[in-house]
């Protein structure tokens, strides 16, 4: 059923991101948008929620964490992204490619691995269903 509905949430965020994709954040910021939100009726008190991230040309995140009752799993729709988890090593996820973030993880880089081309990707979260805010930036 976790495949099935992750599958439409791809569906769909490529849908809606088709008529942004191209013209999405000139700039270094990031463009965040929540495309799909679902109560899990087999969890109760769990939500599925997908969220579209765009990245200009050399467009970036800050550092962030995101919520304690937060399970991520992140999939590649378009260019590449540059990501770090916690202390592990920076890495390069291409067009297709996923990975996956658990609660109370630390996301130090999340940016675009290009500087000519934009790059797009769906974070869908299983996270509590009364749970607003999914990104707080990490202060240095």
């Amino acid at each position: 059923m976790i495949r099935s509905i992750a599958t439409g949430l791809v569906a769909a965020s490529l849908l809606l991101g088709q008529a942004v994709a191209h013209d999405a954040n000139p700039g270094k910021a990031s463009r965040v948008t929540l495309v799909y939100e679902h109560e899990l009726p087999n969890v109760p008190g769990k939500s599925l929620k997908g969220v579209l991230v765009e990245y200009g040309p050399g467009g970036t995140s800050e550092a962030h964490t995101h919520p304690a009752s937060a399970f991520i799993y992140a999939t590649v729709l378009e260019g590449a992204i540059r990501s770090q988890v916690n202390d592990g090593p920076v890495k390069v996820y291409h067009a297709g490619e996923s990975f996956s973030e658990m609660p109370g993880d630390r996301h130090g880089v999340s940016e675009n691995a290009s500087r000519t081309k934009p790059a797009r990707l769906l974070a869908v979260f299983v996270v509590d269903t009364d749970q607003k805010e999914l990104t707080f930036p990490i202060r240095k």
